[in-house]
């Protein structure tokens, strides 16, 4: 008998994960699990169980469901104790950002199959200062939208939340002065925005073109000041394409796996799509392989498919508002 502990966020989303919840754990028993439920009972409980569930021995892996949010804090507990489990996921939240880039299905039953026939893949991780990132650590314009964006709102969207929010701040947003070392190559200027990702989307608007989840690498995409609102806006419109190509002189794309990141004053961080707090300096690696993640296919998606999935996705989004 196989033991599996299953950690839930039953209010991710748009609850999904309750109907579906026995069907879940149905699926996951009928493989030859004997399947431990913890539901999460408020912030960083699923960081706490997913440790718990690593070094008290016995378990063979860990399930978690719910958004992007639940699973960094999941992946936080893999990490503080030194001997991650393999990690299923199934998608629940509003975005869903890192389950798309490992192509989990959004049908939650579908999922829970996959990680009975899967095998661990190893994912990179990326580590910002004493805390473990996913996919994503930010800073600038859009990112306070991702925790002040309320979940009602997000829930009748998905992510247009985001987008729609986002684009009511740029006006507001002030440019911030900073250093930026990356593989020994300084970069230093006025930047409205920035990110070091692993990931085909953040927040279910920027569509990367070259990334992939295993390669110690992360893609670090920067926007430096433009100088008017009209250049901004078509900034905007090329991150927002899956057709364009980033060719401004505004946009600083590249990879690296070490970068220190120093501003004139504290800024607004979010790692993961959670509020990661302010600072003046910050320090940021690549983990390479540090957490197995049981998935069915592991070769990452490709541009042609970010762009059907994107056209789908905005179909569907937009018809929830219409019904709505």
């Amino acid at each position: 008998m196989k033991r599996m502990y299953f950690i839930t966020n039953l209010y991710s989303g748009k609850n999904a994960i309750r109907a579906k919840l026995a069907a879940v754990i149905d699926i996951f028993t009928a493989a030859g699990y004997e399947v431990t439920v913890r539901t999460t009972q408020g912030r960083k409980d699923a960081t706490a169980a997913a440790e718990y569930a690593c070094l008290v021995g016995g378990y063979d892996i860990i399930v978690v469901s719910g958004g992007d949010g639940t699973l960094n804090e999941v992946v936080q507990g893999l990490m503080h104790s030194g001997k991650p489990l393999p990690l299923g996921y199934l998608p629940c939240g509003s975005t869903n950002d890192f389950g798309r880039s490992l192509k989990i299905p959004n049908d939650l039953e579908e999922a829970a199959r996959q990680i009975i026939d899967s095998r661990p893949f190893s994912c990179d991780i990326g580590v910002f200062d004493e805390r473990y990132f996913l996919y994503v650590a930010a800073f600038g314009a859009f990112v306070p939208t991702v925790y002040e964006t309320s979940q009602k709102f997000k829930n009748m969207v998905g992510h247009l939340a985001y987008l729609l929010h986002g684009l009511t701040l740029v006006p507001t947003v002030h440019p911030l002065r900073m250093k930026i070392e990356a593989n020994g190559r300084l970069i230093e200027g006025e930047f409205l925005f920035g990110m070091v990702s692993n990931t085909a989307s953040v927040g279910g608007m920027l569509k990367l073109k070259h990334f992939r989840l295993d390669d110690g690498e992360f893609e670090v995409l920067l926007i430096r000041k433009p100088p008017n609102m009209i250049e901004l806006q078509r900034i905007i419109s090329q991150l927002l394409s899956v057709h364009a190509e980033i060719d401004s002189e505004y946009i600083e794309y590249f990879k690296a796996d070490k970068l220190h990141i120093i501003s004139n004053e504290e800024i607004p961080w979010t790692l993961d799509g959670e509020d990661g707090g302010m600072s003046c300096e910050t320090n940021i690696e690549v983990r390479r392989h540090a957490v197995r993640f049981c998935v069915s296919d592991h070769s990452g998606l490709n541009f042609e498919e970010i762009q059907q999935l994107y056209s789908l996705e905005q179909k569907e989004a937009t018809e929830t508002v219409k019904e709505e």
